[in-house]
């Protein structure tokens, strides 16, 4: 998964991709996939992501997979948890109330890993990946979730000669070609052609359009 690029980003404080505050799109489109109580939540590439504080204090346990060490321990050690760790073959395992992050290769995941799953928030993980990698990721979720799972899919859409990823570009269209196989694919939100913020406009960007997607399986 390009380990050493994520690896040196962290290394090097490089995480724009990291939001201050909750994702707005989150906290308004969460609830239209109608969870029950205390349901599961798996967090792909998840990082040190705020988010996953506020699914957990919507009654969800959280369970993220993460590359690099450096921002799983900086989650917890950011949200003053003290936490377990434990190693195996495949992951540094960091545990802490409602929480588990795995750190090491998402495509190490079993069908054990995630078999309690309800439900995927996907924010920044779709769009770290080049289009070869995107068919391998969106395969692995198919093979790996339980059935019935659904996710809250965020993308956003731009001219990618202007600006390569990552974050890539990553289409409506191209969403239905990697899940239509196994999910029904609703549209929640796609916005007008936007202004970009400032880090992508100094990359050359000079538009961006953002979607938000609920992908129901079963």
């Amino acid at each position: 998964m390009q380990a050493e690029f994520w690896h040196e980003r962290w290394q090097k404080n490089e995480i724009a991709f990291h939001q201050a505050d909750v994702n707005a799109w989150l906290t308004q489109y969460w609830p239209a996939l109608n969870l029950p109580p205390h349901s599961r939540v798996f967090v792909p590439l998840c990082g040190k992501s705020l988010d996953l504080r506020w699914l957990a204090s919507q009654g969800h346990d959280v369970i993220g997979v993460e590359l690099s060490e450096m921002a799983c321990r900086a989650f917890f050690d950011e949200a003053g948890l003290d936490y377990t760790e434990t190693d195996d073959i495949r992951f540094k395992r960091f545990s802490a109330g409602p929480y588990q992050l795995l750190c090491g290769d998402f495509f190490a995941l079993t069908t054990t890993d995630l078999s309690d799953v309800v439900a995927v928030y996907d924010r920044a993980s779709l769009v770290a990946l080049p289009p070869e990698m995107r068919r391998d990721y969106a395969r692995c979720l198919i093979q790996r979730l339980p059935q019935h799972t659904s996710m809250l899919l965020l993308t956003f859409d731009y001219d990618q000669t202007k600006m390569p990823g990552p974050p890539h570009a990553v289409s409506i269209a191209e969403v239905h070609e990697l899940y239509d196989v196994a999910f029904t694919v609703d549209v929640l939100l796609e916005t007008p052609d936007t202004e970009p913020p400032p880090p992508f406009k100094a990359r050359g960007l000079t538009w961006l359009r953002e979607a938000v997607m609920k992908l129901t399986r079963g």
